[in-house]
């Protein structure tokens, strides 16, 4: 099976941080994750982008 590539961004900025890998494919819900934003320099939500 194929991993798929998927940008997290920050929702309080905007900017795209991190990229992380992802083995499934029929996730209904975009993933949201508490990470720290170097642009920021806080711990803010990130969530899944296009």
């Amino acid at each position: 099976m194929r991993q798929n590539k998927i940008a997290l961004a920050c929702t309080k900025c905007g900017s795209r941080n991190y990229t992380v890998k992802s083995g499934s494919k029929y996730r209904t819900e975009r993933l949201e994750v508490k990470k720290y934003c170097k642009h920021c320099n806080e711990h803010t939500l990130h969530k899944e982008t296009k």
